[in-house]
């Protein structure tokens, strides 16, 4: 390479960690210092080199993204969907980043611009706009604004008739927004500052922030505070959610000056979440139900000993969640790893289930279901290799009609296979993981493979087409991509996930493994072909596996990585330390530590050779501090033994979630794909 650039090295500053009777020795722990200039100097030395490695790069990239970009319809909209008298709906314009907010009633007329992100964004790296919510008469606007990616948000309100902002601007929120029926009383969460969400005000609008009312505090640093409408529009819950704890509070939306009310006191274990129709709480819980069920209760008489089975528990069948018309509840359930929709008739007291026959498949209930008393139901379909389909299943007569095909230009289904596979793992346990390649691909273990893998929170990755990842630039190169649904996911229910916690977490780095393996033992690949990706919790199971299995991956896509695990989990101050005690356990244990310890990637890099690596890490990330990923490459660099490339870029101006621009994002995918294609070879 011409101007050869010189592999960054941090300073090593030696600082011992001593806990139960355990010396670490940790020479990067300073990096922690965001305000030390030498701390930037690094992470501006990393993303000098990452520039310079990926340069040669830079047509294979752009092909890629315009590849990506050409796919997309630019001036796309969503289904407007019904609420009162109005046409909600979400679309773009071609060029532009962001998207618009409009509506149209539903007689008849010109179409409103209720929100114009672009104009938000313009002149700011970073945008995320959450919490686009309309007052009970349609008059208001409410939305939640971050700029920097730090997942700190401002309120604001916009009067719709004018289209002027109201003064009342409100600092320091979660993003999180409740209007009472008032039209004029607001709920909204505050953070802390370790930015955890522990307060909810009372707000009347155009009254100065500083004189709102607190409506409850959670005190206990291992919940986090939500916030929701009930279906009904009768109630706002605020919800105290932990990692196996919960607690509801609430609020009569008509009388929004009544105190909060709770509907179960907390107990160690207990999970529920609720919701309101007709004259019942509807709740979703975990009591007696390892995999949920619905209970239903009194209005004056709310705690657990009233409640009553509404859909008792099946333990085959997992409840993800539920949503409630007048007449209809409708539940999202999975059964043997795949998703279903049921229905309850309420009226009539009999349900129905819709199936579907893909292999592997996602189907979801979306947000836009605004009307309360409708007989209609949206729904989501898509597979790995079906795009997206909006459909409107009509509840009482089970009629469905397509409202909207996605367009996805050049893409045809039938040139592609989708192959839903079971891993045998170390302990018999049979590991689903879905395969998508070119169809007539042969078996020759020559195949580039690409594996993604999570497996942490009980968190499903679904089995839905592949629209902001774009997975196709690598399958129409020859690629195979990957996912296994690993234990710690939520993919084949409770169980499924508590048996990779805790003190059995090592069980979602040995399935990944187990799949790696699978892909080299049925000829797909080689781990001289194999790629595998993470981020976050995905970023910790792709450090833990490289220092358990070097030799069985080639090039390792760790994007914003939580692999400093023992240091995070005793730094009480970060946002989520507390709350992550019940999901990998509190080191000040003496039992957690050394388990933590025993695959924690920092902590377990030794001298000896490492696969490729590409890391990317946000500068303003909340959820896993950029010093994480920093101190995770500066160690490698200096501990192993081989001539295998390291990148690592910082997004100096972003968060946890990368680029927030469509494009952007895009942009970001087609960099880690050319660089993954360029190792394997394939240059065009």
């Amino acid at each position: 390479m011409k101007n050869k650039i010189s592999i960054p090295k941090a300073p090593q500053k030696l600082k011992n960690l001593e806990l139960h009777g355990d010396i670490r020795v940790d020479p990067f722990f300073w990096l922690r210092e965001k305000e030390n200039p030498e701390t930037l100097k690094y992470l501006n030395a990393e993303n000098a080199y990452y520039e310079a490695h990926m340069k040669p790069l830079a047509s294979l990239k752009d092909k890629l993204f315009k590849e990506m970009k050409a796919r997309i319809k630019e001036d796309d909209s969503s289904v407007p969907a019904p609420y009162g008298e109005y046409l909600y709906y979400t679309r773009y314009k071609k060029g532009k980043q962001y998207s618009y907010e409009c509506r149209k009633l539903k007689a008849g007329g010109k179409e409103q611009i209720l929100l114009d992100k672009n104009v938000l964004a313009k002149g700011k790296k970073y945008c995320d706009v959450t919490s686009v919510k309309v007052s009970p008469e349609h008059d208001l606007l409410s939305y939640c604004a971050d700029f920097d990616g730090s997942e700190r948000y401002t309120v604001y309100f916009k009067d719709l008739t004018t289209g002027k902002l109201l003064k009342d601007t409100i600092p320091n929120c979660n993003g999180a927004v409740a209007f009472a029926e008032d039209n004029e009383t607001v709920f909204y969460v505050r953070l802390d500052e370790n930015l955890r969400p522990y307060q909810v005000y009372r707000h009347k609008l155009g009254n100065p922030v500083e004189q709102d009312e607190l409506v409850y505090h959670e005190k206990d640093a291992k919940q986090f505070l939500g916030l929701s409408k009930s279906a009904s529009h009768n109630f706002i819950f605020i919800g105290s959610y932990g990692k196996i704890t919960s607690e509801v509070w609430y609020l009569d939306a008509h009388n929004p000056s009544l105190p909060a009310r709770c509907i179960q006191p907390r107990i160690e274990g207990l999970e529920y979440d609720v919701d309101h129709a007709a004259d019942k709480f509807w709740i979703r819980t975990n009591l007696e139900a390892q995999n949920f069920k619905i209970m239903t209760t009194g209005l004056l008489a709310t705690e657990k000993d009233h409640w009553k089975d509404f859909v008792p528990h099946k333990p085959e069948i997992f409840v993800g969640e539920f949503h409630l018309f007048k007449n209809f509840l409708v539940l999202g359930e999975r059964e043997n790893g795949l998703p279903q929709v049921r229905i309850f008739d309420l009226q009539k007291q009999k349900d129905h289930t819709i199936k579907f026959k893909d292999a592997a498949f996602n189907v979801s209930i979306t947000p836009d279901n605004y009307e309360y008393k409708t007989e209609s139901l949206r729904l989501n379909y898509s597979s790995p290799i079906t795009v997206p389909t909006i459909l409107e299943y009509n509840m009482r007569t089970k009629a469905t009609k397509t409202l909207k095909t996605k367009q996805v230009k050049g893409h045809k289904s039938a040139n592609y296979v989708c192959e839903r596979v079971w891993v045998t793992g170390h302990d018999g346990t049979k590991i689903p993981m879905v395969l998508t390649y070119k169809k007539g691909l042969k078996k020759n273990k020559t195949n580039p493979t690409y594996l993604y893998g999570y497996g942490s929170y009980g968190a499903i990755i679904p089995d839905s087409f592949p629209e902001r990842r774009d997975i196709f630039r690598l399958v129409d190169r020859g690629c195979i991509f990957a996912l296994a649904h690993i234990r710690g996911g939520g993919e084949m229910g409770r169980q499924w996930y508590e048996d990779a916690k805790f003190l059995k977490k090592t069980n979602t780095f040995k399935d990944f493994i187990s799949c790696a393996e699978y892909l080299k033992d049925k000829g797909y690949s080689h781990p001289q072909k194999l790629a595998i990706a993470g981020g976050s919790a995905g970023g910790m199971l792709m450090g833990a596996c490289m220092n358990m299995r070097p030799d069985l991956f080639d090039v390792v896509v760790a994007h914003v990585p939580f692999v400093d695990v023992v240091n995070t989990m005793l730094d009480k101050d970060l946002p989520l330390t507390q709350t992550e005690y019940k999901e990998w356990g509190n080191p000040e244990d003496r039992e957690y530590y050394f388990y933590m310890k025993s695959y924690s990637p920092y902590d377990n890099i030794e001298e000896k050779n490492y696969p490729t690596l590409y890391v990317t890490c946000g500068l303003n990330d909340p959820r896993v501090t950029y010093w994480e990923p920093a101190k995770w490459v500066a160690k490698l660099r200096d501990k192993k033994t081989d001539d295998n490339l390291i990148i690592f870029k910082t997004n100096m101006g972003a968060g946890h979630f990368g680029s927030s621009g469509r494009f952007d994002h895009l942009y970001e995918n087609a960099e880690e794909y050319a660089f993954v294609l360029n190792h394997f070879g394939i240059k065009k």
